[in-house]
């Protein structure tokens, strides 16, 4: 009987602007016999011309980045190529960056002060199609969203076409993307979403995203 075929490795690619701790990472993940380091990237730019190349599993992605951030990096990746996975890895607890990471579709989110046998498990839980937070972050976020309940029936001003537009804002997608989605302008999807955050008493399209998740976490739990 022949042996069963060993699995291919899984491919990681890390993005950090400090050399030395993309050193580190990936000499920490090249010791593992089921991780392979497949490329690395110091900006934001760097990271979206070579992570397409490279065709990750998993990108491990530092939130701030020179020209950029990890967290749109992160959401052009994932339209892109929604089967690679994305790790957010920063020094930071910052709940603003938490939400806009889990809206742009991260699978996980560490920090940096995580032991390197849990940043490992991480990669792998991440690339086994997981999600993983950081316990403390993602305990703040439920707790501001409690604080913050939605009105009875928080949609009721929004136009069919509004409504349309926040559920896209939901999924992460960009103005230019929903455009593209529905065939409108973007400026004209722009002046929507301007709209709905005034009707809905939001600041941030962040915002809106997060009450997108919410009301489909209670509509599945009635």
């Amino acid at each position: 009987m022949a042996p069963d075929a060993t699995p291919d490795p899984i491919k990681v690619f890390l993005v950090d602007d400090h050399e030395v701790v993309r050193r580190g990472v990936a000499a920490l993940l090249e010791c593992e016999d089921d991780m392979r380091v497949v490329g690395e990237a110091g900006t934001a730019e760097q990271a979206l011309a070579r992570i397409p190349v490279a065709r990750p599993d998993v990108a491990v992605l530092d939130v701030r980045l020179p020209g950029g951030s990890g967290v749109s990096v992160c959401r052009e990746v994932r339209s892109a190529r929604p089967e690679i996975a994305c790790l957010m890895l920063t020094s930071f607890a910052d709940d603003d960056a938490l939400y806009d990471a889990v809206m742009a579709g991260a699978a996980g989110y560490v920090l940096k002060q995580i032991h390197g046998a849990d940043l490992v498990g991480a990669v792998r839980t991440v690339a086994a199609g997981g999600s993983l937070l950081d316990p403390g972050s993602t305990g703040r976020m439920l707790e501001r969203l409690r604080g913050n309940p939605p009105a009875p029936d928080p949609l009721a001003e929004l136009s069919p076409q509004e409504r349309q537009i926040l559920d896209l804002i939901g999924e992460g997608l960009t103005n230019r993307q929903i455009g593209e989605r529905l065939y409108l302008a973007e400026k004209t999807v722009k002046n929507y979403v301007s709209s709905l955050l005034s009707k809905l008493d939001l600041k941030r399209r962040t915002q809106a995203a997060i009450l997108v998740a919410e009301l489909r976490t209670r509509s599945r739990t009635r």
